[in-house]
């Protein structure tokens, strides 16, 4: 990363601190085999807020992109993994306040389920590490993650078996 880009990345990282409004963000949900095999692609994330903690591939919604498209765009920036948009799972928002109470970070997050059509995953960008993740990983604690990643693994799941001739 050049100097110059490393400069923009922490500029904008700190201009969603303290935000005016909530920041739009993306996530994408991509799962592979079936049944008992199935498996949901998680990242860790390498930068605050929630460094170290694992979720889906995802970041801030840039203008001019649908959601479908960021979601996407983020999946591939973070892993290399190339999906196709399968519709909105769940909106959520993420809101931390520090110690004074004031909002330190505000997300509205929208969880897009992808179809996966291409890579393993190679954690770049903003994931530290990848992981192909079973429910019963999940349920293990095996990965210290975020409180909505079962419940959008659970509607991932039954958006799959829906969505099947």
């Amino acid at each position: 990363m050049t100097d110059q880009s490393t400069a923009d990345l922490d500029a904008r990282r700190a201009a969603r601190r303290y935000p005016e409004r909530p920041i739009v963000a993306v996530l994408a949900v991509v799962l592979r085999g079936e049944g008992p095999e199935t498996r949901a692609l998680i990242v860790q994330r390498a930068q605050q807020p929630n460094a170290g903690r694992w979720g889906f591939p995802g970041g801030a919604l840039e203008l001019g992109e649908t959601v479908a498209e960021g979601a996407m765009r983020e999946l591939f920036e973070e892993t290399g993994i190339v999906a196709e948009p399968a519709g909105i799972l769940n909106v959520h928002d993420a809101i931390h306040r520090d110690a004074e109470g004031r909002v330190q970070f505000h997300y509205t997050l929208i969880a897009v389920r992808g179809v996966w059509r291409s890579g393993e995953g190679e954690p770049a960008d903003d994931a530290a590490a990848c992981a192909w993740v079973s429910r019963e990983d999940i349920l293990a604690e095996k990965y210290p993650s975020f409180p909505t990643l079962l419940p959008l693994f659970d509607r991932a799941l039954q958006s799959s078996v829906s969505s099947r001739p």
